[in-house]
């Protein structure tokens, strides 16, 4: 790939320093994304540019027209503190008619909504657990068709926001303590589903039109307590020492049937279409004792860091980090091509 100048947007809590000396692995963890591609962007000979952006898209355009840059790769999962508008922000770039990285703002709005995406993949006969909504300042009753146990999370956020071990619930008492958290503690709506009992299992994909599906990873939960349902909770995700102290890890999915790992890696292809999703996207599946993949929900977007999951699973399918990294801004420039930008 030819050099070019890349504007790397990010919220203004994650700038990276320009060196890792002096950090602890938690403050890394915490902008280890934004050190990741900021770093391998101009080891890859690229000229780059942070740029944080929280409340203003002014300084977007001001770099825009400043700067020319050839293309933004898009960081931001908020706007304004608002994960729902981070497809506004790409809305806002395809008008300055400016190349970025990653999904497209009808494929972010689609995704973004657990309820609607479940609805349309099940349209489309990709396997997802019965649900049911509850709003905010209406009755919590769960419908008859629902069996208990359940799975209560945020009906739009993600990162696994507002999971934990309390979200699996087994009877109605715990169901209206739950939705009533989410309501209070998160400010959205909740959204309840059939918890399926399995393996957790993450695909990649990238591309526009033409796909490429990333080998089948999981997620191991490594040593947690007796009795405790194997969820992915938020401390799980997201808490390096919680990790290391139980084992939890990630990597290539083991003793899988050829016809189940296929299935799976079909089923992510039909719900990146589904959703109309581009760029790269992680499907997040859980794999029931009978065999059946259930879709989760689809994260366009998803974490990039070089250590996660779908920076892991493009290397071992031969795709090194800086070649994903080249290969991501290549996607975002040939869909503005193709859109006449």
């Amino acid at each position: 790939m030819k050099r070019l100048r890349v504007l790397v947007l990010m919220h203004p809590d994650f700038m990276p320093p320009e060196s890792l000396k002096g950090h602890t692995e938690q403050e890394i963890n915490v902008w280890k994304t934004e050190y990741n591609v900021v770093t391998t962007l101009r080891a890859n000979g690229h000229e780059v540019k942070p740029l944080g952006v929280q409340y203003e898209l002014k300084p977007i355009r001001d770099e825009i027209e400043s700067w020319k840059p050839h293309a933004v790769f898009n960081l931001l999962e908020q706007f304004h503190g608002e994960p729902t508008y981070d497809q506004n922000v790409a809305s806002y770039l395809e008008l300055l008619r400016m190349p970025y990285t990653g999904c497209n703002p009808r494929g972010l709005m689609l995704a973004r909504g657990k309820d609607l995406s479940k609805q349309l993949m099940s349209y489309h006969r990709i396997p997802v657990p019965d649900f049911a909504v509850f709003p905010i300042n209406r009755k919590i009753k769960r419908p008859a068709r629902l069996a208990l146990p359940l799975i209560v999370k945020s009906v739009s956020e993600d990162a696994s926001w507002g999971i934990a071990r309390a979200s699996v619930v087994d009877s109605d008492e715990k169901l209206a303590e739950r939705v009533t958290f989410i309501h209070e503690r998160i400010g959205t709506p909740a959204i309840a589903e059939q918890f399926i009992d399995g393996r957790e299992i993450y695909v990649g994909v990238m591309g526009n039109d033409r796909l490429r599906v990333l080998p089948v990873w999981e997620l191991q939960f490594g040593s947690i307590p007796e009795g405790a349902y194997r969820i992915a909770t938020e401390r799980l995700k997201h808490n390096v020492r919680y990790q290391d102290k139980h084992g939890v890890e990630h990597g290539p999915a083991k003793d899988l049937s050829p016809e189940v790992r296929d299935r799976i890696m079909n089923l992510a292809k039909r719900a990146y279409r589904t959703l109309d999703l581009s760029g790269y996207a992680r499907i997040d599946f859980r794999l029931a004792a009978d065999g059946t993949p259930y879709c989760i929900e689809a994260n366009p977007n998803p974490e990039i860091a070089e250590i996660e999951e779908f920076a892991q699973a493009a290397k071992h399918d031969g795709v090194s980090y800086p070649d994903l990294l080249n290969r991501i801004v290549a996607l975002g420039i040939s869909r503005a091509k193709s859109a006449g930008v």
